[in-house]
């Protein structure tokens, strides 16, 4: 009889992989499902919800990812700071314009773990506007798509 296997936290740090993937013209969304995906560890077949099992992801051409869908760019993002009448509101696309990196960062923080756990597994995430990143040391594999998932051949 086969048991399950549970990750482990200490086990996982000398696994971690760092990926870069390249944001140009590609829709926010599905660019951040995959950053998420790749964060959490749902890629990999030792993947265990309440440890982190997530690899790093390197987001470069930040400035160039697309939006797509008819009323996506005049969509209104909003944030309290908890003060009363403090909303504050903003369209999507002034906040692609404006910074790039925190509007990727926001979508991806969105899907993952509202948590101490979520907070640990976006601070893997890192966010550039341009083609260059300062992890060359990290040796980073470009990101291609999950290569265990059906259907991609």
């Amino acid at each position: 009889m086969k048991t399950t296997v549970s990750a482990r936290a200490e086990d996982m740090e000398a696994e971690r992989v760092w990926y870069v993937m390249d944001a140009a013209e590609q829709p926010l969304g599905r660019l951040a499902v995959e950053a998420a995906k790749v964060l959490r560890g749902k890629h990999k077949t030792i993947f265990t919800p309440h440890v982190d099992t997530g690899d790093y992801v390197i987001i470069i051409n930040a400035d160039k990812v697309a939006l797509t869908g008819k009323g996506k760019a005049g969509e209104q993002i909003y944030h309290h700071s908890g003060w009363p009448g403090a909303l504050k509101s903003v369209a999507r696309m002034r906040e692609l314009e404006r910074s790039p990196e925190d509007a990727i960062r926001r979508v991806v923080r969105g899907m993952v773990p509202h948590n101490k756990l979520g907070d640990a597994i976006i601070k893997k995430l890192k966010v550039y506007r341009g083609d260059q990143h300062p992890h060359a040391a990290q040796k980073p594999v470009p990101f291609v798509g999950n290569p265990s998932a059906k259907g991609d051949e």
